[in-house]
């Protein structure tokens, strides 16, 4: 690492943080109803939450015009006091993505003026402010699903957007490995090759799981290793939906099955990564990523199998994307050591 990136890497890792706890406090905002608390977005006005009781109850009757409300919370005696708690969290969630605008621009025009970022940096950052700007707009975009008719966000939405903050994390994370590991070497081809195929499934099941939180798919077929009536592929993955594809993308059966199967997917292909990685002659870095993705993979697959036979509540399914967002970094630093 050379000492001049060193501020410049600071500044990256800052913003995998932030994204990490964005990605958190997202969690909590989806697994207590919160995300559509808040019927409408303004950058400035809404930086801070209500500080009267007359701006409370302004933003409470607000609300009672959603389907939300109308349809779901109107009965079940949903006072201001319920309303303030998802406010806060559906707020903190938008609150944390300001700050990460903040951090990254201001830092990024100053490395910008001082000329501390090199030809290839500057691209790699332009990338992450154009994914910044696109989380924004797909946590928009998956809101203004659940305020028109349904009173639930699309979880294709929901997928996208859980999806795309992962993504940025990741790719923030290898541009700050390319300023930690400047130097190039080679490395062996099929170890790369297994590792980004490996990724790829890994960011499948990270969709799907948006799917499944989407659906409250975990909420049914709550027993493992069958899915329920002694059944491994349930009866009713294949008549919830007019056809397969549909089945399994938009039934509830159907996306946990999937969800399901990619787990043994993914954790097979980290498994055979380790395996093949014993033939050859790898450096620390690389057997110790490895190795750490082999336990984070187990905790993972463990916890999945608790959230699912539990029934989901709130902390162990906010501990399983916890994980999975440790499991992701796991993976981008050992495809990293592989392909630099």
């Amino acid at each position: 690492m050379k000492k001049e990136n060193k501020p410049v890497i600071i500044w990256l890792l800052s913003g995998c943080v932030l994204i990490f706890i964005m990605v958190v406090v997202g969690g909590i905002t989806r697994l207590t109803n919160s995300g559509l608390s808040m019927t409408d977005w303004h950058l400035i006005t809404d930086t801070l939450p209500p500080l009267t009781e007359a701006k409370w109850q302004e933003a409470f009757h607000q609300y009672k015009q959603f389907p939300e409300y109308q349809k779901i919370n109107i009965h079940n005696n949903f006072t201001l006091s319920d309303y303030k708690f998802i406010y806060f969290w559906e707020w903190f969630h938008r609150f944390i993505g300001r700050a990460i605008g903040i951090v990254f621009i201001i830092p990024f025009v100053y490395f910008l003026i001082k000329k501390r970022l090199d030809k290839e940096t500057l691209k790699k950052c332009l990338i992450l402010l154009g994914l910044g700007g696109l989380q924004g707009f797909f946590g928009w975009f998956m809101v203004k699903s659940g305020l028109i008719d349904n009173p639930d966000v699309s979880h294709f939405r929901l997928a996208l957007h859980l999806t795309t903050a992962f993504i940025t994390f990741a790719y923030t994370f290898w541009v700050a490995l390319d300023l930690i590991y400047p130097v190039k070497r080679n490395v062996e081809k099929t170890l790369r090759s297994i590792a980004r195929y490996t990724l790829f499934f890994l960011l499948l099941q990270i969709i799907y799981g948006g799917f499944v939180a989407g659906l409250n798919a975990g909420l049914i077929h709550n027993h493992w290793p069958l899915m329920s009536d002694g059944q491994f592929i349930h009866d009713s993955v294949f008549l919830e939906q007019d056809s397969l594809l549909l089945s399994f993308t938009e039934g509830k059966s159907g996306v946990q099955f999937i969800h399901r199967t990619l787990a043994y997917v993914v954790t097979g292909m980290i498994l055979f990564l380790y395996y093949k990685s014993s033939k050859y002659n790898i450096d620390f870095n690389q057997k110790r990523s490895l190795q750490t993705l082999v336990f984070l993979v187990f905790v993972q697959f463990a916890l999945g199998v608790f959230t699912l036979l539990y029934g989901v509540p709130l902390w162990l399914g906010l501990i399983h994307q916890v994980n999975a967002f440790f499991l992701l970094s796991a993976m981008t630093y050992s495809l990293h050591r592989f392909s630099k």
